[in-house]
């Protein structure tokens, strides 16, 4: 496993850099937003994460160890490939990544070409416990607000395949039991799924 590398920086494409490395020359392939900072000749230090394949070793560069962990774990969720995780992480800053999938945003999900409402909620139900903290703005923005999630666990049933109907009726349920401080959007999730019949 290749976990970083660090050397002179001998050539930039759209797609990737060339970074030389003990005299030889590593093809990175990076995000748009990584390649606009290195600079040709200057040294640079790369996080990476090797992919590979039957026929190929693919090496993917990040600005920080926080984009690479990022891009390791978004593969980890279903129909997710490297170029798709890297995809996100050109549209979106890790911390934005974080907060719309433990936010349930699908809207700034789907902003990602190639993921679409169906992949957004797909990506909010497998990661949403395990993207890791999430930045709070100045005003406290960042958290789920109590309001937001029969609109969420709503939209995550339809996207599982029950009617809107159905997934109306078992938001109702749920929200007959939550007494207090509302738990977390999975919970409640997973509370609706057994109201309806079915396990996951």
């Amino acid at each position: 496993m290749i976990a970083s590398v660090r050397g002179t920086v001998t050539a930039t494409g759209p797609d990737h850099a060339v970074v030389e490395v003990g005299g030889i020359g590593l093809a990175v392939q990076c995000a748009p937003g990584t390649i606009a900072d290195l600079r040709v000749g200057q040294p640079a230090r790369l996080a990476t994460s090797l992919v590979v394949r039957e026929d190929s070793l693919t090496l993917y560069g990040f600005a920080d160890d926080d984009a690479k962990q990022l891009f390791e774990l978004l593969q980890t969720a279903s129909g997710v490939g490297p170029r798709l995780a890297q995809a996100v992480l050109a549209v979106h800053t890790p911390d934005a990544v974080r907060k719309a999938i433990a936010n349930a945003d699908l809207a700034a999900l789907t902003r990602v070409p190639g993921i679409g409402k169906k992949g957004a909620e797909r990506l909010v139900l497998e990661l949403r416990d395990r993207v890791g903290p999430v930045a709070i703005g100045p005003d406290g923005a960042g958290g789920v607000t109590a309001g937001a999630w029969p609109e969420q666990v709503r939209q995550a049933l339809v996207g599982l395949g029950w009617s809107a109907a159905q997934a109306e009726q078992a938001v109702v349920a749920v929200a007959e039991t939550v007494d207090g401080e509302t738990p977390p959007v999975p919970v409640l999730l997973k509370q609706a799924i057994r109201l309806l019949g079915r396990t996951r």
